[in-house]
């Protein structure tokens, strides 16, 4: 049986856990407010620029400049890039373990193909080169605090590799925020952009510069976009994330005290009980 030394030691061990896990809730619920508005945010413009490229998609149907676009041509998958937007600090449950995981299946489905990752966060970046995946690209340290000129760096480079066919097609994996309590995992390819079908309810626009400029330059755009709202979207589920895990780790803690409280007490009234005993025992032997 422990001793009420140690039990008080391992009291006020925890107690001190406790207190740093709450304050970890509260830096996260305050960084989760602003990382929220930027997420939303950012979710009216990209899809608005998803109408406007499906719009100018719809009206320029059968062009053959437009067919002819490097960033719309389909070809075998032979040479992958798959980019993964994780954090660089843990402490937030399943939240890059569930990423990571479904990435690793991915990159397994396809054994028989040329395959590269391109890390965003140092946790995505330290699982793959412990596992000797080749990395294209390692980013550590942007993903806290999101800037489109470091998403569109990143985006120009696949679009580059993919111009020179150096990759056949590149496909995101992230975190999307769904709530406080849960994020939402998702897998989508970014190229070679699938432009929309003609729609009989079509608008029928009146652009002044032809379609084939206009495609050309939205859709470098519309890659850049995605990975900065992936960016976005992934910094926000990670701080819900780590304050859910931070709420449960103080409540788990607060049980933990209330064991080793109770524990403590029956030690003490063990301890109290024998000496009373050695005493009666003492004074019954002098009589």
């Amino acid at each position: 049986m422990p001793s009420l030394i140690d039990l008080r030691r391992r009291i006020r061990s925890v107690k001190n856990m406790q207190q740093i896990t709450k304050a970890m809730k509260m830096v996260s619920a305050a960084k989760l407010r602003h990382a929220q508005e930027r997420a939303i945010a950012s979710r009216p413009y990209a899809a608005m620029l998803g109408r406007v490229l499906s719009n100018v998609a719809a009206a320029a149907a059968g062009l053959q400049d437009v067919g002819d676009l490097p960033l719309l041509q389909s070809r075998e998958e032979k040479k992958i890039q798959l980019i993964v937007v994780s954090s660089d600090t843990g402490l937030a449950g399943g939240f890059n373990s569930n990423l990571l995981r479904m990435a690793h299946r991915f990159v397994d489905e396809h054994s028989g193909v040329d395959r590269k990752i391109e890390a965003i966060g140092r946790k995505a970046r330290d699982y793959f080169r412990k596992r000797s995946f080749p990395l294209s690209g390692e980013h550590v340290g942007i993903v806290d605090k999101p800037a489109y000129d470091r998403a569109a760096a990143i985006g120009d480079k696949m679009i580059q590799q993919f111009r020179n066919a150096e990759l056949d097609a590149v496909y995101l994996a992230v975190n999307e925020f769904k709530n406080v309590m849960a994020s939402r995992l998702v897998l989508r390819k970014i190229l070679p952009i699938e432009l929309p079908e003609e729609k009989d309810n079509q608008v029928d626009y009146i652009y002044e510069e032809p379609l084939h400029e206009l495609l050309k330059a939205l859709l470098p755009r519309y890659v850049e976009m995605e990975i900065y709202r992936a960016m976005l979207e992934s910094i926000s589920a990670y701080h819900a994330a780590r304050m859910t895990a931070m709420d449960a780790a103080s409540s788990n803690a607060g049980e933990v005290i209330d064991k080793l409280t109770l524990n403590l007490n029956r030690v003490r009234q063990a301890q109290i009980t024998r000496e009373i005993i050695e005493i009666v025992s003492g004074a019954a032997a002098l009589g």
